[in-house]
């Protein structure tokens, strides 16, 4: 399948590559430059891409410019010990409609993961967990979704989809794919108590934000066994990620989600990932850009330290 045709360079990485370091994470990144189109994939093991835009969404017009932000944090930190090969896509190019965008996502991370490699998603709302889901649906995979949320996101009866919405889509789409859902770090003051009966009826898993920081390795085996990986950055408390939609007192310490992501780094299952909810215009002194680099960051030097056993 040629991916292509969903892909733009990336504003400021595809035009003119950067002098990093022979040590960071650029240098040894293969990326999506202009009028050579996209990296050669062979042996690489991680993919980043961007969302810049979301037609259908209601989002502010900064968060357009979030993957090239996380992205300018990311390539200039040093790469951590082990090689794992990465590649950079570019941006996914935005199509006439929010369906299109999510069909185009959806297409690329199925390609990739046929390929075995993992895709990482920059920017963009938590709607395109929708996204992630379909890629498997394609693939014709059960897939364990796990959502690092201060909430679970179902929406109201007969609500479209949106990011705020999207897991009630999932949950009813036929025929299903989804064999469990885990959300970790919800925020009780944040739903309500029909959705908390909802994941017990469903037998979901669901761990409240206390219960996890009081003991961080109750969350490994959860991560362990996902497939699939969404992360609102909203579920960090806004002193340490000022730049998210939804920013609130209260959630994760950025250091706490970065043991998460390194958890899910390590776990041979997890085979996409996706890291949105990012608002640059909130953002203070780059905090949240960095701190989504960190994250990816993390995940990477779980990886590393795969065995492919699976």
């Amino acid at each position: 399948m040629d991916l292509s045709i969903y892909f733009r360079p990336s504003e400021r990485f595809g035009h003119t590559r950067p002098d990093w370091d022979g040590h960071t994470l650029g240098d040894g990144t293969r990326f999506h430059m202009e009028g050579r189109g996209l990296p050669d994939l062979e042996g690489v093991q991680v993919a980043i891409f961007g969302l810049p835009d979301d037609p259908g969404h209601a989002r502010p017009r900064s968060c357009v410019e979030a993957p090239d932000l996380v992205r300018e944090q990311l390539y200039k930190l040093y790469a951590p010990a082990g090689k794992v090969q990465l590649a950079d896509l570019g941006d996914i190019r935005p199509g006439a409609s929010a369906q299109d965008t999510r069909h185009a996502v959806a297409e690329t991370i199925a390609e990739l993961v046929r390929r075995n490699i993992t895709p990482v998603i920059l920017g963009g709302g938590q709607g395109h967990t929708f996204s992630q889901y379909l890629a498997y649906e394609q693939l014709e995979r059960t897939v364990n979704l796990a959502c690092i949320d201060a909430r679970f996101d179902l929406g109201e009866p007969g609500q479209a989809l949106s990011d705020s919405s999207y897991l009630s889509h999932i949950v009813l789409r036929q025929p299903n794919y989804l064999f469990n859902y885990s959300n970790i770090g919800f925020q009780t003051y944040l739903v309500d108590q029909p959705g908390i009966e909802l994941m017990d009826k469903l037998f979901f898993d669901a761990l409240r934000l206390g219960e996890v920081r009081g003991h961080m390795p109750d969350a490994e085996p959860v991560l362990r066994n996902a497939d699939s990986l969404s992360v609102d950055l909203s579920a960090v408390r806004r002193s340490d990620a000022p730049g998210t939609t939804r920013p609130g007192p209260n959630g994760f310490h950025a250091e706490e989600l970065c043991q998460l992501m390194r958890y899910a780094g390590v776990s041979e299952k997890v085979t996409s990932v996706g890291i949105y909810e990012m608002d640059p215009l909130r953002d203070v002194d780059h905090t949240t850009a960095q701190l989504a680099a960190q994250l990816v960051w993390c995940f990477l030097d779980g990886y590393r330290s795969r065995t492919n056993d699976l």
